[in-house]
């Protein structure tokens, strides 16, 4: 009964283990490659040393719009809005996450903002695509403007496959074809590589601003526009989707219809080592995560399980074996198959009583032999 008990323990102990080993890989592991609702506020920097750029400065009630030469920094700070994220219904109910982005651009040398904008968004909580929601906004200088994220926007998909993706673009206002281009490493992490190439997509701007930028850099000029080119390069860890590291090659240049174009944007933009460390650190310890839940905890669960079980099977169907009758012997085999205390066979009656031996027991005699004597 004993063995029986155990082994019940250990078989039932072995099916629980298997069932949390089912409810890491089917419920819990799921659940997690998902973007939480409470996720910190990241901040990522890019630099680009030597870069050409514009800027229109306001002095007294004159504009001044000019083009320099400094290092750029463009800092990028990301904000999940939680309040938005709980106001979400229907389709985005519980599938999304409202993010608060905003993005400043300053000149090194002086310390002076360049260019700023702020957005707000719904991301699907897998993929990382910009999803439609009625909420969303973007402001660029001083004006919020309505427009349709889509595409990936500031992360790649959990589980990021080696395919093309589509990557939204600010300044065109869609998403476009980013390419996989191969598997690298950055600290150690392995990475897949993606690139997008935009080649001259004329910007969407207000007849005012081109007029303003056609009277400074082409004053002959009656018509214009500004054209741009991006070659975005993003390297993405692929179990969480996350940006390691990010290189922007970006130009801007006004083609005006008569005289020559002038250079608005020439810039190349690339991820500072602190923000690849961070980003990587922050990488590790989610892809740790997430293969412990999906991977290695239900190995270690379900081999833990099967071996308790088969234990308890073995000790269920073990029997006692009776233990050998211990043999009692003189040392001489003669003796062996005589009678003795552990067998029914009687052993012969002493005839120690004829014997003259005082030492021999002592024979009562029967009443009637007595009387007879």
């Amino acid at each position: 009964m004993k063995h029986r008990a155990i082994g019940t323990v250990l078989f039932g102990l072995g099916a629980l283990l298997l069932v949390f080993a089912a409810g890491l890989a089917f419920v819990v592991a799921p659940a997690v490659t998902k973007l939480p609702y409470d996720l910190e506020r990241s901040v990522s920097v890019v630099e680009a040393p030597g870069a050409r750029f514009l800027q229109i400065k306001k002095i007294g009630d004159n504009v001044e719009i000019k083009t320099h030469q400094a290092t750029l920094r463009s800092t990028v700070a990301v904000q999940p809005n939680a309040k938005a994220t709980a106001d979400l219904t229907g389709d985005l109910d519980s599938t999304a996450v409202v993010w608060t982005v905003g993005q400043t651009v300053e000149r090194t040398d002086l310390k002076e903002q360049v260019s700023a904008y702020a957005a707000e968004l719904a991301i699907d909580r897998v993929s990382g695509e910009g999803l439609f929601w009625n909420g969303q906004w973007l402001d660029e200088a001083e004006e919020r403007a309505a427009v349709l994220f889509e595409g990936q926007v500031y992360k790649f998909p959990f589980n990021t496959e080696k395919k093309e993706y589509r990557i939204y673009d600010r300044d065109v206002r869609k998403a476009l074809p980013a390419r996989y281009i191969g598997t690298e490493t950055v600290d150690g992490v392995e990475v897949y590589r993606f690139e997008q190439v935009i080649d001259d997509q004329e910007l969407r701007m207000d007849d005012g601003r081109v007029a303003a930028l056609l009277g400074s850099f082409a004053p002959g000029a009656t018509e214009g526009k500004v054209v741009y080119s991006n070659t975005r390069t993003v390297w993405v860890e692929p179990l969480t989707g996350s940006y390691l590291k990010v290189q922007e090659v970006q130009r801007k240049a006004l083609v005006p219809n008569s005289g020559l174009g002038t250079v608005l944007l020439d810039a190349t933009f690339d991820s500072t080592p602190e923000t690849v460390a961070a980003a990587v650190e922050r990488a590790r310890e989610s892809r740790q995560q997430l293969q412990t839940v999906r991977l290695y905890g239900p190995i270690t669960l379900t081999i833990l399980g099967v071996a308790s079980i088969i234990g308890g099977l073995l000790v269920a169907r073990r029997r006692a074996d009776p233990s050998p009758s211990p043999r009692h012997s003189s040392g001489d085999d003669s003796m062996e198959g005589r009678g003795g205390p552990l067998t029914d066979e009687l052993p012969p009656a002493s005839q120690n009583w004829r014997s003259d031996d005082t030492t021999a027991p002592i024979q009562r005699s029967a009443p009637d032999e007595a009387e007879r004597r």
